[in-house]
């Protein structure tokens, strides 16, 4: 089913009882089976689309990424996305090129992943979430609106990531980018409360939770709790 007003091109693979709603924008793609592209999506050249997702208005999946004067990095990537079966994928959201995207996972209304990031399954990444390049987020991992995970960075399995969390990979601002540029590293089973900020290039150990407001500017070791400007240690936990 597909609205005389979208435009898909004729070498668009679609599947079955695909649903492409008005002025959609659909590129040489692949689409699997009960998809719905809901009005003014933009999916792209390259994208893979699984079974039973739903991608909401004003999407755009498969957004090339543009350098410019102003960059100290020039964006590297392939021109494909891939995300996985039954995912939801919210209003004003954005993909880039060189995604690659696990079943069951939510995005929610205007978070963008920038290029060569992975997400895994059953995630959700909320309203407004920002993954910035090179970033790996494992399954079952939750991160809350407003938060922004930087380029570089890995974050693992079952982690929970609260609202308005900062992650930074740059200590040395004025030297530019170089290999220096190392986010944090998130272990699995982490919980970072709401308005928490990582320095770069720290690790957060397995289990480990992070207080409320806490500024953390070094390793914090696993099943242990942190709080505070800068972030200490409290107490372990079992």
């Amino acid at each position: 089913m597909i609205h005389p007003s979208s435009i898909v091109s004729e070498n668009a693979k679609l599947g079955n009882n695909v649903i492409v709603m008005p002025f959609a924008v659909i590129g040489e793609c692949i689409i699997g089976d009960n998809c719905v592209i809901h009005p003014h999506t933009v999916i792209a050249d390259g994208v893979v689309l699984g079974y039973a997702v739903e991608v909401f208005p004003g999407a755009f999946i498969g957004k090339e990424p543009k350098g410019a004067g102003a960059l100290a990095r020039q964006p590297e990537f392939e021109r494909h996305v891939t995300i996985g079966d039954e995912c939801s994928i919210g209003p004003n959201s954005v993909v880039f090129y060189d995604v690659v995207i696990g079943n069951n996972t939510l995005l929610g209304d205007g978070a963008s992943i920038r290029e060569k990031c992975s997400v895994g399954s059953y995630c959700i990444l909320s309203r407004y979430v920002t993954v910035n390049y090179n970033t790996k987020i494992g399954d079952r991992t939750k991160i809350m609106d407003c938060s922004h995970i930087t380029g570089n960075a890995v974050v693992g399995n079952d982690v929970f990531i609260s609202l308005h969390v900062g992650t930074t990979n740059d200590n040395v601002v004025r030297d530019g980018y170089s290999t220096h540029v190392v986010g944090p590293t998130i272990e699995d089973n982490v919980v970072i409360g709401v308005g928490a900020s990582l320095l770069p290039a720290i690790k957060i150990g397995a289990g480990a939770t992070i207080a409320a407001g806490s500024v953390v500017t070094k390793d914090v070791k696993e099943k242990t709790l942190v709080a505070g400007v800068p972030a200490r240690f409290v107490r372990g936990l079992e």
